[in-house]
């Protein structure tokens, strides 16, 4: 059965589309190429994912059954942003006016799974004497 591990960042106050721009590049990706890849993105939000990407795969690796794990060993199979309650706020403009904006945040929960093993295949056994092989025809 493939290990499972979640970290959830809560309350991020980063609206959720700049935060998705940045999870979008890692998505699928395993832990180590996306922590590089993050490390060199030029957002905010960057470091929020790479926090808690590294947390996820603490939280993998600090399991009970997990001593065969390694970090190279997991990648990201999900990673969610969702809308959290925004803050109202008013800006005081000219002639007694007054606008409001909302300051939105977001949620953000990855989820990493162990990637499974493939089996190399070996080389086909030679074949035995009653083997029969064809040679190509030459049509002259």
């Amino acid at each position: 059965m493939a290990v499972q591990a979640v970290a959830r960042l809560r309350y991020v106050s980063i609206p959720p589309r700049k935060m998705r721009q940045v999870t979008e590049l890692v998505k699928g990706l395993p832990v180590e190429n996306a922590l590089n890849i993050l490390n060199f993105t030029p957002k905010i939000a960057a470091r929020h994912v790479a926090k808690t990407l590294k947390s996820a795969a603490a939280n993998a690796l600090s399991l009970e059954g997990t001593s065969h794990l390694h970090p190279e060993d997991l990648f990201v199979k999900e990673i969610l942003v969702q809308p959290a309650p925004a803050y109202k706020r008013v800006r005081f403009q000219s002639m007694g006016r007054v606008f409001r904006y909302k300051k939105r945040h977001c949620h953000l929960t990855i989820k990493l799974e162990e990637r499974p093993h493939r089996e190399v295949p070996t080389a086909a056994a030679p074949a035995g004497k009653n083997a029969k092989t064809k040679k190509a025809s030459t049509g002259t």
